[in-house]
């Protein structure tokens, strides 16, 4: 009989490696969403909500945040579809591309570990390890967490989907002959996909051309650089390098870099970064979600020249090996080409370096040494499945830890300030959490201390400000906001905070001038609208106020105190009943509003509908049953609805 048992298990092994990534990751399904993005992306963002018209037209133009993402966008509608704002659900896509990744990443190992010498040709079982190693190494790997467990990365393990989808069918093409055009052109069609899901995949390329020297061996070497065969594989990579550089086109255009370090403080960033991607690929303890970018960059600080060293040393290193050991110059080639975008040169962000920027380069070390180690003899290949295994099940531990630092903010930030306690950005995580909870003393010293850490983090006085006004701090808040801007005249939410502190000190002229800037810079802005129309609603103009809480209710829809400030400008100007209907509104919205009751009760109380006031204002005590004037309004309505009524003449 024929023996069946080879291909039946290489069938299951792709389904197995998926099984282990979820396992593995099963903690992301009971995270939520954290105050590290995901409050500005989704919490606060009404406009990614569905995939409507409306949404899908924001999808295909919105930059939020520096990025244009729209495929992304779109499967965070469909999540939203699928599971409202229930973060399991979003945790739980991430968790599956990311396995689908893996999966991927399995059959690209199988087909170049294939291509590289004579070694797998002896049969599947021993090329099916090695590809099903080099797919768990990458997708159990700790350093993948922060791509998975936090939502706002969707854009890595979606565009890393098409990016590895891209490369399969690119080598489906050099395959098969027969159907070359057609998965050609497919996989241009993904790399397409990919740049519309996170621009960093543009390398795709720069690793064609790679994988095409080795292990494909379609350039370089007996084939040349030059010749006619060469030219043909470069003509094959035009379109690529064509959407590649619209690509970075787009970036360019969208990402708003802060301000640029120089040249030799990117080489030193860039430098360190590599050093730091593979040491920790190495021993990945200690992994933070923020690895702060020093406020001054010394090119000649030791751990900079350090790290100048070892880059110098690993290419020598590599040159001089590369015809003895030509998967490791690929493998070296390819990594730090796919990180290039990410390592310094154009600086973005506050971070030094980023667990999830090695999401797309990670593979190509996990292939490398997978497929060397299993190219030994069959002794040498029995232990290292027993050594990989071992490997595996250390990092599947560790996964699963550093998933669980993502459950939320509170757990998040508690962790970056165990990691670092001179982390300024831990100290803004842990006063906003203080300030949700409404311990402003608490919230108002971690801000302190965050911009003593930190003299140039305009978020942090900004946050500050925000503390001061609800402390009722004016002055303060008007000085921590006006510190904010001075170092970022851009900053939409500083403008917007001013623009409330000095409203509340009486100075409106001002205070209006803020929110204009503030609409200036976010053009859809509902609480900056809000706050404008409450502005000339004190001064009396409440046919403008209305127009400003329409815009903002247009902005989102369910911002409540829009409708409830709506309601209040109709009240002052006669219109009990459509202030009726807007107070309605913004208590399905808002159902335990104390204060929303009480105006609701007002309004019926103002239409003779004394009854239903007296039932408003009993809600409104249920609430707060402590209010003396809501005690008042109660009695008042209660009275009022007893008293007969005089019969019209």
């Amino acid at each position: 009989m024929k023996d069946t048992r080879g291909p039946t298990i290489e069938r299951l092994v792709p389904l197995g490696i998926a099984i282990l990534v979820v396992i593995a990751f099963l903690p992301a399904l009971n995270d939520g969403f954290v105050s590290l993005d995901d409050q500005r992306n989704f919490i606060d963002n009404d406009a990614f909500r569905g995939l409507g018209p409306t949404q899908l037209r924001w999808m295909w133009t919105t930059t939020l945040m520096g990025h244009f993402i729209p495929l992304s966008w779109m499967t965070l509608g469909l999540d939203y579809a699928l599971w409202g704002m229930n973060p399991a659900g979003y945790h739980l896509t991430n968790v599956v591309f990311h396995a689908a990744n893996a999966v991927l990443l399995y059959f690209i190992a199988r087909r170049m570990q294939r291509a590289s010498g004579d070694a797998f040709t002896d049969g599947p079982r021993r090329l099916t390890l090695a590809a099903a190693t080099a797919a768990l190494l990458f997708a159990v790997h700790p350093l993948r967490v922060e791509s998975v467990a936090w939502v706002t990365e969707r854009r890595d393990v979606l565009s890393c989907f098409f990016f590895f989808s891209s490369v399969l069918a690119y080598l489906r093409a050099v395959e098969r002959p027969g159907l070359r055009a057609r998965w050609y052109w497919a996989a241009v069609g993904l790399f397409v996909c990919s740049v519309l899901s996170k621009a960093t995949s543009m390398t795709l390329p720069a690793v064609l051309l790679v994988i095409n020297a080795y292990p494909l061996r379609r350039l370089g070497g007996p084939v040349g650089w030059r010749s006619s065969a060469a030219r043909r594989i470069y003509a094959e990579v035009v379109p690529f390098g064509a959407i590649a550089a619209g690509a970075a086109l787009v970036s360019i255009l969208v990402l708003h870099p802060p301000a640029q370090l120089s040249v030799a403080s990117k080489l030193a960033v860039s430098a360190y970064s590599l050093v730091f991607y593979v040491w920790k690929t190495i021993l990945p303890t200690r992994l933070s979600p923020m690895y702060e970018l020093p406020q001054a960059v010394d090119p000649l600080a030791l751990r900079f020249v350090a790290c100048y060293a070892i880059v110098a040393a690993a290419c020598v290193l590599v040159w001089f090996g590369r015809r003895r050991w030509p998967g490791l110059a690929a493998s070296t080639m390819a990594f730090v080409l796919i990180t290039l975008p990410m390592l310094g040169i154009v600086q973005n962000g506050p971070q030094i370096a980023a667990d999830r920027y090695t999401y797309y380069a990670a593979p190509t070390l996990a292939i490398a040494l997978a497929g060397y180690v299993f190219s030994f003899d069959r002794a040498v290949t029995l232990a290292a499945s027993v050594g990989f295994g071992a490997v595996l099940a250390v990092l599947g531990v560790l996964t699963w830890n550093q998933t669980e630092v993502w459950h939320d903010s509170a757990t998040l930030w508690t962790y970056v300030a165990g990691i670092d306690d001179n982390s300024s950005f831990a100290q803004v995580g842990l006063g906003m959490l203080a300030y949700d909870h409404g311990d402003m003393d608490a919230a108002i010293g971690h801000f302190r201390r965050a911009v003593e850490l930190r003299p140039s983090y305009d978020e942090g006085f900004n946050n500050m400000g925000n503390a001061l006004v609800r402390e009722g701090r004016l002055a303060d808040a008007v000085e921590s906001y006006r510190r904010a801007l001075a170092l970022n005249p851009g900053f939409p939410e500083a403008h917007n905070g001013l623009g409330s502190a000095l409203a509340q000190q009486g100075n409106i002229p001002d205070a209006i001038e803020q929110y204009r800037q503030a609409l200036a810079l976010r053009p859809v802005y509902a609480e900056a609208e809000n706050n404008w129309g409450a502005a000339v609603a004190r001064g009396g103009d409440f046919a403008s106020a209305i127009e400003h809480y329409q815009r903002a209710v247009a902005s989102d829809s369910t911002y409540a105190d829009a409708y409830t400030n709506w309601g209040n400008a109709l009240v002052r100007l006669g219109n009990f009943a459509l202030a009726r209907a807007k107070y309605e509104t913004a208590l399905r919205l808002r159902p335990n509003d104390a204060d929303i009751h009480r105006n609701l009760g007002v309004a019926l109380a103002q239409q003779g509908r004394m009854a239903d006031a007296a039932d408003e204002f009993r809600r409104a005590l249920a609430i707060r049953p402590d209010d003396g004037d809501l005690k008042a309004y109660l009695d008042r309505a209660t009275n009022a609805a007893k008293a007969p009524r005089t019969p019209p003449p």
